[in-house]
């Protein structure tokens, strides 16, 4: 890794994990065992890069965990070729096995359909196949590789922000503006270790959104997640008023319970464009929205329809 001419001298551990795309965190681990050297020395976290120093990150192998085969867990498939699947995960899914969920994960039911993934790690884990990752309680698109030459591309084509990556959510309040774009830095929440918060020092983050249709009391937007924090787009929306409908941890009040009927966390990855990692064409893939968040929406719906059709508002545009 070469710091590019002209960059702002920064830490070591910062730069890292920029450049690599691995987490802060798991790259001051790395460095504390020694495995960042600037210039062919070693160098800690603290210390100050310039531009034109080259650096290097030794990665031990990946942890190998074992994976029972889950045939028994059904894979919703909507896109797939020789190099990826694109599958549709269901809210309460967890993707790979982790303490506490060692197995029912999504990665166990591709294992027990006989997939041929990627065996390439994340983080010094290896999770067969997983290119990036959606919080167990959302539901919708996510990247499977066969091949680690297809995992390489995809994380590529990530880390330059050349996948787009859509969401639905429905959250609480009138959204002002009928687009916008959100940017404020996501780290660990310093009152609550489990949570993520807009804290100073944090790592840039950057979400669009547009108003897709408004109801009383409630929101729904399209989001274009540029950058990929964890609960980026629930800490985003919270930290400006409007917190998604039915999270439990950073809503309050209504936005907490959500709108009558609503069980879970209203947020949905929606659609995926991308390109093949082998064709070089433009993939896109859409999902739409699950039964139970339609079925919200159909409700709100029908609570803000006049009694005649005098004065009703235009029909939404259609979400697939």
């Amino acid at each position: 890794m070469t710091i590019p001419a002209g960059a702002a001298p920064r830490r070591a551990d910062r730069v890292a994990a920029d450049l690599s795309g691995l987490s802060r965190s798991h790259v001051q681990r790395l460095i504390s065992e020694g495995r960042l050297t600037a210039d062919g020395r070693p160098i800690k976290a603290n210390a100050i890069v310039p531009a034109g120093a080259i650096l290097e990150l030794a990665l031990p192998p990946p942890v190998e965990p074992g994976i029972e085969p889950r045939p028994d867990i059904e894979v919703s498939v909507v896109y797939e070729d020789d190099d990826l699947l694109i599958v549709d995960k269901p809210s309460g899914l967890v993707v790979h096995p982790a303490p506490g969920h060692a197995s029912g994960t999504l990665v166990n039911a591709l294992v027990g359909r006989g997939e041929p993934l990627s065996a390439a790690g994340i983080a010094g884990v290896r999770r067969p196949g997983i290119v990036h990752r959606l919080d167990r309680d959302t539901s919708g698109l996510l990247m499977v590789a066969r091949t680690d030459a297809a995992q390489a591309a995809l994380q590529g084509q990530l880390k330059a922000r050349r996948i787009k990556k859509t969401y639905l959510a429905l959250v609480a309040g009138a959204v002002a503006a009928g687009a916008g774009r959100i940017e404020a830095p996501i780290g660990r929440d310093p009152g609550h270790r489990t949570r993520m918060a807009i804290v100073a020092g944090g790592r840039p983050a950057t979400t669009n959104y547009r108003v897709r249709e408004r109801f009383d009391g409630w929101t729904l937007l399209e989001l274009d997640l540029v950058t990929g924090r964890t609960h980026q787009l629930r800490v985003h929306l919270a930290g400006i008023g409007h917190p998604v409908a039915g999270d439990p941890v950073y809503g309050t009040g209504p936005a907490r319970r959500g709108p009558d009927g609503l069980e879970r966390l209203f947020l949905h990855a929606w659609r995926l464009d991308l390109t093949g990692p082998t064709s070089g064409r433009l993939i896109r893939a859409e999902a739409p929205l699950p039964p139970e968040l339609a079925g919200v929406l159909e409700a709100l719906r029908g609570a803000g329809r006049p009694a005649s059709g005098a004065g009703r508002a235009a029909p939404p545009r259609p979400l697939a």
